[in-house]
């Protein structure tokens, strides 16, 4: 089997593992709580293997497209945070729930994202350049929002503290290994050959991710469900109304079809797995409901994800 074979099987190996979590989550549901240790890890692995594949060295170059640059963020930091501001207003009486939801549905995607666009037809090569710049934002932006969105609610306590670590652990430690690989990579052959087997990983280690989360997470999310139904609308309502927006913005700036698909998939698509960990670091009032409503979240928007690639593409012909 080819790489570029297992990326494109890579959907029904995620919902193959995502049953198989499910069922031992709910079989051996104390040993599967367990694993909530490995989700850290596993995700850090996940994010050098997805770093790995982004051209943080050639970032200019990836800018170079203004237009499409502009629309993503227009989608993913304007519109998308508005949208999720007006859907979450009914969430403020379940703040466990709010946050969780908040945390999901204000970060974009960075890494099946790609995957995702290319299956959509969408330019996935501009989606990869311009991932870095997603990233970057969303880590400063996301304290605002929900500095905005949380407002005084003196119900919601959220220490700084977890969030820098998990950011760090998660996001700019595998980035800092990621470059300085790829950097050393252009002059020694064996850290050419490091890459070249990392660029195998990032469907595995996705799926073993996933397996992770959720078989250590669904007991949570079922025993919870009765007080996770008021974010089922939420997310319904973002799966509907998130790619109008991805629409709006690359209309707005006159993008090709194949550009427009990439910002639509990007504007719909969240980060679901990297911010699981800082759901986990939330206070303990907090933190159950709110990592149950990340996952609720995960598992609805696999299933929107394959409406996304046959709709989008007749959507934006």
């Amino acid at each position: 089997m080819t790489r570029e074979q297992l990326e494109t099987r890579q959907i029904p190996l995620y919902f193959a593992a995502v049953l198989a979590a499910v069922a031992f989550g709910l079989l051996a549901s104390d040993t599967a709580r367990h694993l909530e240790a490995l989700v850290t890890p596993a995700i850090a692995v996940l994010m050098y293997a997805m770093f790995l594949q982004i051209p943080f060295l050639d970032l200019r170059q990836g800018l170079g497209n203004r237009r499409f640059i502009a629309a993503l963020l227009l989608a993913n930091f304007v519109l998308v945070p508005l949208l999720v501001w007006a859907i979450t207003r009914g969430l403020v009486e379940h703040p466990a729930i709010l946050v969780g939801a908040l945390l999901v549905l204000l970060t974009p995607c960075i890494d099946y994202v790609v995957v995702f666009t290319h299956i959509g037809k969408g330019d996935a090569r501009l989606t990869l350049a311009a991932t870095p710049v997603l990233l970057l934002l969303q880590l400063v932006l996301l304290p605002l929002y929900l500095a905005l969105m949380l407002g005084d609610s003196s119900s919601v306590a959220i220490s700084i503290q977890p969030f820098v670590q998990a950011f760090l652990l998660l996001i700019v430690l595998p980035m800092a290994l990621a470059v300085l690989t790829s950097a050393r990579a252009r002059r020694s052959p064996a850290i050419a050959a490091w890459n070249v087997a990392w660029a195998w990983l990032p469907v595995p280690a996705m799926a073993v991710v996933l397996m992770v989360v959720i078989a250590s997470q669904i007991a949570v999310v079922l025993q919870g469900f009765d007080r996770l139904l008021p974010v089922i609308p939420v997310y319904i309502g973002f799966m509907l109304l998130a790619p109008v927006l991805g629409v709006l913005s690359a209309r707005l700036l006159r993008l090709p079809a194949t550009a427009a698909r990439s910002v639509t998939f990007s504007a719909a698509t969240r980060n679901s797995l990297v911010v699981l960990p800082l759901a986990l670091a939330l206070p303990e009032a907090l933190r159950g409901l709110a990592a149950a409503a990340v996952i609720t979240q995960t598992l609805l928007e696999l299933v929107g994800e394959l409406i996304y690639v046959k709709a989008v593409p007749r959507l934006l012909r």
